[in-house]
């Protein structure tokens, strides 16, 4: 038969012939000849359906013209700078040509996220193009775990995120809940935009702390923008801003290097249960005829796959057919999964390196003559649990340093000088907090008082305080 070679013209804005295609088509500033079966005779192409030609989605646009790469950032631009230079063309040319494996990935998982991250954006008051952050952070995975330990779509430190009260436990990692990780990023990136007024200094400090960031400006002489402090700043975070205004440029300009957008990745359609007893997943599915990995996607911070005792119930998302078949033998299937495995995973809970299950947190701060080993016995916890706490690499600490050492409420026991220092508890019953206090310096401040029985007084979720704030101390 014979070939028929069809010129396919690609045109990247407002041509009359560009309005006629799909914009899926608009790949790029070239002529492309594919060659392909006629699909008319000869003397009857006037007539082709252009419709109907194949296109070859593999075609990899070349590297754009600068020029063209500045004017669409120009274009797309709005409460956040997108500077053109050329390294922000390198990262670029990376996300459209290099690694396109990589966005395409992107692509498949974004309408997982997105309309999450949008709600949230736009309820806390933030620029709407912070839902490409999370790209830069996790690649939109919330079960994402880096060297340093960071976790989750946002890629939060364990105390970040427990300072914006995201519970870890070895259970639960709330850095990995997709809902409750958008929030506190939310919190997150509204505080150092406040404290810097700046979005490219405020993202910089959302990768290495507003510490570097201040450091930065005071070395650069207090120049205020992030490309006058940008030799300054850690040499992760000089790529980061420019990483971002190219994720950024490359998800606003997919059709442009023959990106499809095919193949999204979607949630299977769920319900909720509200569960306070411990849960074990697998029999759970077993006994409804559910997917595990139906279950395991749509609770990405469950880490063991079973939920232990709670104080307050945990919505579980479920899909839609495993509550309908719960209904049918409720009492049955929720008997057997509150109990399969329930003592053999608590044992592993209590044991394992790092786990804070069943224990309460304090600040320990080191004094001089203070070495890990002598820490550990004094508050009876393993050297290897207090590294993996503060994310120690060696057994190296520095006087006045805060360590985060977790125990069990019946074991640690108080120092001569805490206890000198305990007072009764006040006729007023309530304690206002200042600057500085932790509940472990209130809990040490009254006789008799734990921090869990802070927490319990006041319905505290976590050991966030704030100066001023008044806390019941007894009843």
């Amino acid at each position: 038969m014979r070939k028929l070679l069809v010129l396919v013209f690609f045109f990247m804005t407002g041509a009359a012939f560009a309005q006629e295609l799909p914009d899926s088509v608009l790949v790029a500033d070239s002529l492309e000849v594919v060659e392909t079966e006629p699909l008319l005779l000869a003397e009857d192409s006037a007539h082709i359906n252009y419709y109907s030609l194949p296109i070859d989605w593999e075609y990899i646009p070349g590297d754009d013209d600068p020029v063209v790469i500045a004017d669409r950032l120009r274009c797309i631009e709005k409460s956040i700078p997108l500077h053109y230079n050329e390294k922000i063309h390198g990262f670029i040319n990376y996300f459209t040509v290099k690694d396109r494996a990589y966005t395409r990935m992107i692509i498949q998982r974004m309408n997982l996220y997105f309309p999450l991250f949008e709600k949230y954006l736009k309820e806390y008051g933030l620029p709407d193009e912070l839902k490409y952050l999370s790209i830069i952070e996790s690649g939109l995975n919330p079960k994402a775990v880096s060297r340093a330990r960071a976790v989750g779509l946002w890629q939060f430190m364990s105390a970040t995120g427990r300072y914006f009260g995201l519970h870890i436990d070895w259970y639960i990692d709330e850095r990995m809940d997709p809902e409750k990780s958008t929030k506190a990023a939310c919190l997150y990136l509204k505080q150092l935009y406040g404290m810097f007024g700046d979005w490219e200094l405020a993202l910089a400090a959302y990768n290495s702390g507003p510490g570097n960031v201040k450091k930065a400006i005071r070395r650069a002489g207090y120049k205020k923008s992030f490309w006058e402090i940008y030799p300054y700043v850690p040499r992760e975070t000089r790529s980061y801003v420019p990483q971002f205004v190219a994720i950024t440029y490359t998800m606003n300009h997919l059709s442009e290097h023959n990106f499809l957008m095919e193949e999204q990745e979607a949630f299977p359609v769920s319900d909720t249960l509200l569960v306070k007893k411990y849960m074990h997943l697998p029999t759970l599915a077993k006994l409804t005829r559910s997917c595990m990995e139906d279950i395991l996607k749509l609770n990405p911070s469950i880490q063991h796959q079973a939920l232990p005792d709670l104080h307050k119930p945990y919505k579980l998302y479920v899909p839609v057919s495993t509550k309908t078949t719960l209904e049918t033998n409720r009492w049955a299937i929720l008997d057997s999964a509150s109990s399969t495995g329930k003592k053999e995973l608590e044992l592993l809970a209590r044991n394992s390196p790092g786990s804070t299950y069943g224990k309460d947190k304090i600040v320990y701060k080191v004094k001089s003559g203070d070495v890990l080993g002598s820490i550990a016995i004094r508050h009876n916890v393993k050297v290897t649990d207090l590294k993996k706490w503060n994310n120690l690499s060696s057994n190296t600490i520095r006087i006045g340093q805060r360590l985060n050492i977790w125990t069990k409420p019946s074991a640690y026991v108080k120092s001569q000088e805490s206890i000198a220092l305990a007072k009764p508890i006040p006729a007023s019953k309530t304690y206002t907090v200042q600057s500085g206090d932790t509940l472990w310096d209130i809990s040490q401040k009254f006789q008799g008082l734990t921090i869990q029985k802070l927490k319990e007084l006041n319905n505290l979720e976590n050991a966030k305080i704030q100066p001023g704030q008044k806390l019941v101390v007894g009843i």
